[in-house]
């Protein structure tokens, strides 16, 4: 993998929906009436991975799942070479990429997901057969080829999620992206901010076939709008490692949250953590200016399409921060290869942990 330079920055802009509290105060993240067991995760690429992480491992809590542009559970098999060749085509040169139909060893992580369940370094799998899954896959994918995207298909169903829980969305004419109805770069480009106009509303797609079967609330133009919250994320870090290992977290030292109006008024909401992919963290820095500025700030958080969706369906988004780590995760992607360690996709990873630890704070207010 190439390696670049990185710098720590953070640059704000203005929000399409709702309000950003003062960016200058990270505050810790709220005790919200939250059912933990209306908690679900979506990702792409490098975040849908780890979305993917996050729903085996703690899959007692989660409701469901979506998947943009990513693979099966531990398809890296702590192996960057695996995980770049094998479940990618980021390795380079890009005439290296083995990728096929079985290039994932779906029997093999399937062997691999029960014997850690078994071990209880995750939660039981016998839960991930009750889960909702969405996945997104793009035809003119180069970067994770719709063939990794099926065999994560194919390594859900040998875990025994039945066919109609499940949402297979390809799109003929999408390159390596998180597809909107009309904001970022054209649909088949696999290029920055990786948000496509594809005319197809993912987040919408995400949380209308985890939450489903009724259909999502549209936002109207009355909608009590909530807000944006930028939180302390290095207070979720769990406790037990090693002051040395902090820089190595691949952690980011704050987050975003976005809360409805209806949520922070206490009524009862539900929790979606949405996992940007490599090079959209807030404190991203690529080498050629974004056509919106040098650096990558709220984009995703703003125009994923997640928050638009919010408000009339009481869905409160957490936005958690990757961040690079020069020469070891350079594009500040999430774990799902092993470069915090080995437990990278259980339950005693760094960052599954300061997720979980995320999750729990915001369902601590739930009433009876």
């Amino acid at each position: 993998m190439k390696v670049i330079p990185y710098l720590f920055a953070i640059a704000l802009s203005t929000p399409s929906t709702g309000s950003f509290g003062d960016p200058s105060t990270p505050q810790p993240l709220p005790a919200l009436n939250i059912d933990i067991s209306q908690t679900s995760v979506s990702g792409i690429s490098s975040g849908g991975f780890m979305a993917v992480q996050l729903a085996v491992a703690y899959s007692s809590i989660i409701k469901g799942v979506g998947v943009v542009a990513a693979g099966p559970y531990y398809c890296s098999q702590n192996d960057l070479l695996i995980a770049t060749s094998r479940c990618s085509c980021t390795i380079q040169p890009a005439s290296a990429c083995q990728v096929t139909l079985t290039s994932a060893d779906v029997p093999k992580l399937v062997s691999f997901t029960k014997a850690s369940s078994a071990s209880h370094a995750i939660d039981d799998v016998a839960n991930i057969a009750g889960q909702h899954i969405v996945t997104i896959s793009g035809a003119a994918d180069a970067t994770v080829p719709p063939p990794v995207v099926n065999q994560l298909q194919a390594f859900y169903a040998a875990l025994g999620v039945p066919a109609q829980n499940v949402s297979k969305i390809e799109l003929a004419d999408a390159g390596h992206t998180m597809p909107t109805m009309n904001y970022g770069v054209a649909c088949a480009k696999s290029e920055s901010p990786f948000i496509g106009k594809c005319r197809v509303d993912g987040a919408k797609q995400i949380l209308g076939w985890i939450y489903g079967p009724d259909p999502l609330v549209p936002p109207s133009a009355t909608t009590q709008k909530g807000r944006f919250v930028r939180f302390d994320q290095s207070r979720y870090l769990p406790a037990s490692r090693p002051s040395s290992f902090t820089w190595m977290t691949g952690m980011d030292t704050t987050g975003w949250l976005y809360v409805p109006g209806a949520c922070d008024a206490g009524a009862s909401c539900r929790l979606h953590v949405a996992l940007h992919g490599c090079e959209q963290g807030q404190d991203y820095l690529p080498l050629s200016p974004s056509p919106g500025g040098l650096f990558y700030g709220t984009t995703f958080v703003r125009h994923a399409g997640y928050a638009q969706w919010a408000d009339n369906n009481r869905i409160v988004v957490l936005f958690p921060q990757a961040v690079s780590i020069p020469g070891i995760n350079p594009y500040g992607c999430w774990d799902w290869w092993g470069y915090t360690d080995s437990h990278f996709a259980d339950q005693q990873g760094v960052q599954m942990r300061a997720i979980r630890n995320m999750i729990e704070q915001l369902t601590s207010g739930v009433r009876p």
